[in-house]
């Protein structure tokens, strides 16, 4: 099955994703409780940055990311991606388009909008059946922007913050891009360039900033 497969992005026989999923390569564990236990580790492990955006694709491989202590919802569904596949898991990335409504000041002062794309989340085959789930918001920034943070249970989905704890517009999904079997860096370097085009310089090319 495509996918269970390693890729160039997916690359979970690399040392840095064995030592992450050592603690889950257990016959103790169900499928269902190993999907959820990694989930909640990538989720909280690794700091949300949504300021932070590579147009390498070394930097998009999951070992490259496990490395890290922070990431954008794209590489840490990428992290989790590799390591749920690591376990036998069938996992594929999901893409789409989504607006932030709560604590936008500084994403619109550096992205000129308060548009996330392409925003990343996983697809986890479970019990026969695809779920989504979304590891991107920490829960110490849960916490601190009065979000209740995102929880896994291995049977529903798990992906749309809607709302904080007082009853204000979280998260919005504004479009879908579907599903992919490995990470396609050609789409999101121009999804990422057509709509931020003002972040770029355009007499030359840049691979890589920081925000």
């Amino acid at each position: 099955m495509k996918f269970l497969e390693p890729t160039y992005y997916f690359d979970f026989n690399n040392d840095s994703i064995q030592i992450l999923i050592a603690e889950f390569k257990t016959d103790t564990l169900s499928n269902k409780e190993k999907a959820i236990a990694l989930y909640k580790k990538v989720r909280d492990h690794w700091r949300y940055d949504p300021y932070t955006i590579s147009l390498s694709k070394e930097k998009y491989r999951a070992s490259h990311i496990a490395q890290k202590q922070s990431g954008n919802c794209v590489e840490k569904s990428i992290l989790l991606i590799a390591s749920l596949r690591a376990l036998g898991l069938p996992a594929r990335l999901h893409l789409g388009k989504v607006k932030n409504h709560i604590a936008v000041e500084r994403l619109t002062e550096k992205f000129g909008s308060n548009e996330l794309t392409p925003h990343g989340m996983v697809n986890v085959f479970l019990h026969n059946k695809w779920l989504k789930m979304s590891p991107a918001f920490n829960n110490t920034l849960c916490e601190k922007l009065k979000v209740a943070p995102l929880d896994f249970d291995g049977e529903n989905h798990s992906f749309l913050q809607q709302y904080n704890s007082e009853g204000s517009r979280f998260m919005e999904y504004l479009d879908d891009y579907g599903y992919f079997d490995d990470v396609p860096i050609d789409f999101m370097i121009k999804n990422i360039k057509e709509h931020y085009p003002n972040i770029f310089d355009t007499k030359e090319k840049i691979m890589e900033f920081k925000l």
